[in-house]
């Protein structure tokens, strides 16, 4: 196991604590010189806050541990590729480099749909690498919304156990 996926099997163990929440399971671990400054999954519906995502949340909580809001030097895992919003902190925040699991084909702001990081007017260069334990993180979504599903009886399929090696 690689250093990115490390950090990324963390990020799936803070989607995890999403998913015990019934929040859809997106997590994000902040990390600089091999030691990790924030971390933070999804509490959109629990903290009723649009703005409550992994990497917002990851993020105040890294600037809060070094007590400066500029994150120069700092990785950023988060097991979905980040939305126009978390993008444009991280690009704020001045996060050098982000690594994802699985793409978002809805809101993906690293390629995906539009460009914020590395095609960013601020000339800021961002890193970015996707498709790190993608499988892991996709599945652990879908099996989130196809358990959401059945509970609500839109779907006859009962989910299959939680997809992820621990």
């Amino acid at each position: 196991m690689n250093e990115d996926e490390k950090w990324m099997e963390m990020a799936l163990q803070s989607a995890m604590d999403a998913y015990e929440l019934g929040e859809v399971p997106i997590g994000c671990v902040i990390v600089k010189d091999g030691h990790v400054l924030g971390k933070g999954y999804n509490q959109v519906e629990s903290l009723k806050d649009a703005t409550a995502h992994a990497e917002i949340l990851a993020i105040g909580a890294a600037a809060s541990k070094l007590e400066n809001w500029r994150l120069d030097g700092c990785t950023l895992y988060v097991t979905l590729e980040p939305c126009p919003m978390c993008a444009g902190a991280i690009l704020n925040s001045r996060i050098s480099r982000v690594v994802y699991g699985s793409k978002d084909s809805r809101f993906g702001a690293c390629g995906t749909r539009s460009d914020v990081l590395t095609g960013n007017a601020l000339s800021r260069p961002v890193l970015v690498e996707g498709g790190i334990l993608a499988e892991e993180s996709l599945g652990l979504i879908q099996h989130f919304f196809q358990e959401m599903r059945a509970k609500k009886g839109d779907s006859g399929k009962k989910p299959d156990s939680v997809p992820l090696n621990n």
